[in-house]
């Protein structure tokens, strides 16, 4: 097998990780959806719709064929949106490479994957589909990221997760460099699990971002006093991290530190706070942009997801993160809060008040 590197998904994330590879002189090929941007990735060295400012280098090759780019690889990066993870890996199983257990696998994706057993985490999920060399072998990838400044080379730090450790280390190596710092965990759950629910608490973080900007109109909440600050919004981040250890614990964390490390309360605020993060900007155009007025439910809003024009994958999560905290009886008023907001039970500024109310 040829010593080159596959990445799945050529969205900003999927691409700044090709980028980062394929700036260590390794080949790298890179799977887009959509054949249009393919092309003009291998035309002009740009990925001109996600990650526009980057400048790729000749060796990142982009193809819209998914058996070629799975194919033979001795690294294979799952960078697809948790919408269409499975989809997409159930179409990569003929792959002989992949089928004979040759390829070391690992993904980006953050979320939780719907099953007939109701929400599970992403890595447990795929080892259903995946042959059974893979099982307690998947890498899994995540921390206080963004691609834009990933690609721009500014320096970052991931977490590679995975119950074998010889995998862990392997793509710690494919991965770190000057610019990115790379660590080993055996938490698959606790990553995973912060990953994951990050993203919800940046959505409410973000509605929280907008009402105290006062960008817009006064809201029945300031005409009765109540007023936002810096102080809450630390307020909502150190409560939501509580909310994430609440939900990883439940879900089988090993390591109680994964959660004040970089893949918990350093994702979470990165997420939160930063001008790139989609799930804050799409918590700040819910108040701003009244994004919520053109959709029923929840449901209605997954269906329709692309209307909006970026994927913030906090809102399939809030979905799925209200379930498992019905089922193991969890107290997370954030993340159940922000899924009444979405599944449109109640407006915005009270339930706000009453989430952080709920926090006493």
């Amino acid at each position: 097998m040829s010593a080159t590197i596959g990445v799945l998904g050529a969205g900003a994330w999927g691409t700044a990780i090709a980028k980062v590879v394929a700036d260590k002189g390794k080949a790298v090929s890179l799977w887009s959806r959509r054949a249009e941007l393919a092309e003009t990735i291998n035309r002009i060295s740009q990925n001109p719709r996600y990650l526009p400012e980057a400048q790729l280098p000749p060796n990142l090759y982009a193809s819209a064929d998914l058996l070629e780019v799975s194919a033979d690889k001795e690294f294979l990066i799952l960078a697809i949106p948790s919408l269409y993870l499975i989809e997409t890996v159930k179409q990569i199983l003929s792959v002989p490479s992949i089928r004979e257990g040759e390829t070391a696998l690992a993904v980006l994706t953050k979320g939780f994957l719907p099953s007939v057993k109701g929400p599970r985490l992403i890595l447990e999920t795929l080892e259903d589909y995946l042959p059974g060399f893979y099982q307690h072998a998947l890498v899994y990838i995540a921390g206080p990221s963004h691609a834009e400044e990933v690609a721009q080379g500014k320096i970052t730090g991931l977490i590679a997760a995975s119950e074998n450790a010889k995998n862990s280390i392997r793509f710690r190596d494919l991965l770190k460099s000057r610019q990115l710092m790379v660590f080993a965990s055996f938490d698959i759950r606790g990553v995973q699990v912060s990953a994951a629910t990050k993203n919800v608490i940046a959505i409410a973080f973000g509605i929280l971002d907008a009402l105290k900007s006062g960008t817009v109109r006064p809201t029945t909440l300031e005409r009765r006093g109540i007023r936002f600050g810096d102080g809450t919004e630390s307020l909502l981040l150190a409560a939501g991290l509580n909310e994430i250890q609440t939900l990883g614990r439940a879900l089988g964390a090993t390591h109680a530190e994964t959660f004040t490390s970089i893949a918990g309360v350093g994702d979470l605020d990165v997420t939160c706070r930063s001008c790139f993060g989609r799930n804050r900007r799409f918590g700040r155009e819910i108040v701003e942009k009244q994004l919520l007025q053109g959709f029923s439910s929840l449901d209605e809003l997954l269906e329709r997801i692309q209307e909006v024009g970026y994927l913030p994958e906090g809102v399939a999560a809030a979905k799925y993160i209200k379930t498992l905290a019905e089922k193991h009886k969890l107290r997370m008023p954030i993340c159940t809060g922000l899924y009444r907001i979405l599944n449109r039970e109640i407006e915005v500024p009270e339930m706000l008040e009453t989430v952080l109310r709920g926090l006493e």
